[in-house]
């Protein structure tokens, strides 16, 4: 009776060993070969000066700012949205942008804003797009989405959008809108005109009507 339990413990032993003898597989995750689909970093409550040549640029104010890298570039993503402040060189507020999401470009120094994009300068002038794209080194501002621009003076409405870094000098195509007469003929007065659509009409000559007899 002892020999036969002893048999089946025996075969166990057995099994066991040669189980154990195999090639023990390793169960692990597959490594993340694209560096930039992970952020590297990632800050909360955000509220940083940002420098341009040793000259304070900007001020940037966001939730959450995500930083991603690769082997050639670096871009730095806001998802929750931002606000910033732009200085002049004596560090005086020039303009407040704010939108829905936000990119930077390292290498190429260019902001990209997208999402109720708004812009208000220390001048009045205010700008809302769904697009807006801020180069660093041109030094100069481009939209190709609808754009509306408003000043004290007039108010400008666009699928295309350029401008300098201030703001101060802008161009609008396929625009409508509101200009000062002045810009066209030097006068003061106001005009509404359709830029790439303007028309001219003008009234049909009358045709001579018979005189009617004249009672006696």
């Amino acid at each position: 009776m002892v020999k036969k339990s002893v048999i089946p413990i025996l075969l166990l032993l057995h099994i066991l060993f040669f189980i154990s003898c195999e090639k023990q597989r390793e169960h692990i995750a597959p490594a993340i070969h694209e560096r930039d689909s992970v952020p590297m970093m990632t800050t909360y409550g955000v509220n940083q000066l940002i420098s341009d040549s040793g000259v304070i640029k900007y001020k940037i104010v966001t939730e959450r700012w995500e930083i991603y890298q690769n082997e050639t570039s670096q871009k730095s993503v806001f998802i929750k949205g931002a606000f910033l402040e732009q200085f002049d060189e004596s560090f005086h507020v020039q303009s407040y942008i704010q939108c829905d999401t936000a990119y930077y470009y390292t290498d190429k120094q260019l902001w990209e804003l997208r999402g109720r994009v708004k812009i208000l300068t220390k001048d009045g002038l205010d700008f809302t797009s769904e697009e807006l794209f801020l180069d660093r080194r041109a030094h100069e501002l481009y939209s190709r989405k609808y754009s509306k621009l408003v000043t004290p003076k007039r108010t400008l409405q666009g699928s295309y959008f350029r401008s300098d870094e201030r703001m101060t000098r802008y161009l609008v195509t396929n625009s409508r809108g509101s200009f000062e007469k002045s810009d066209f003929t030097g006068e003061s007065d106001t005009t509404t005109v359709a830029a790439d659509s303007l028309n001219t009409f003008s009234r049909p000559q009358a045709s001579p009507r018979p005189k009617l007899p004249t009672t006696p």
